[in-house]
């Protein structure tokens, strides 16, 4: 049975992966592969960026999972809960570091709503 605490971290340390994942700058060399960034000009002048994934098969079904914040969720808590089970001295330490980042992103977040 897990306890509160392992599923605190981990539900954290999920949220923090999944955004790294699917948007952070830092891996766009991961989804680079699955993705093309467009940019459209709006009739306001203003742009809109957005994705288009590429190719068939396996490498389209990787785009898409990439392009899904809920899609990628569910592997990345798979993976993580997978690893906190089987590899508990791996799992540890990227649990908590990532556990980490996913709060101090949280807190920028509120911080970031009530200054602006």
């Amino acid at each position: 049975m897990i306890v509160w605490i392992d599923f605190l971290l981990l539900f954290l340390a999920s949220f923090r992966l999944t955004r790294l994942l699917v948007y952070d700058k830092i891996t766009a060399f991961i989804r680079r592969p699955f993705h093309r960034e467009a940019e459209e000009t709006l009739p306001d002048g203003s742009t809109i960026a957005y994705i288009e994934i590429k190719g068939r098969g396996i490498q389209k079904w990787i785009g898409e999972l990439l392009s899904c914040y809920w899609c990628t969720g569910i592997w990345t808590s798979a993976f993580l809960y997978g690893i906190y089970v089987y590899m508990p001295d791996l799992a540890s330490p990227l649990i908590l570091i990532l556990a980490i980042a996913g709060c101090a992103a949280i807190v920028e977040s509120i911080i970031e709503k009530l200054i602006f």
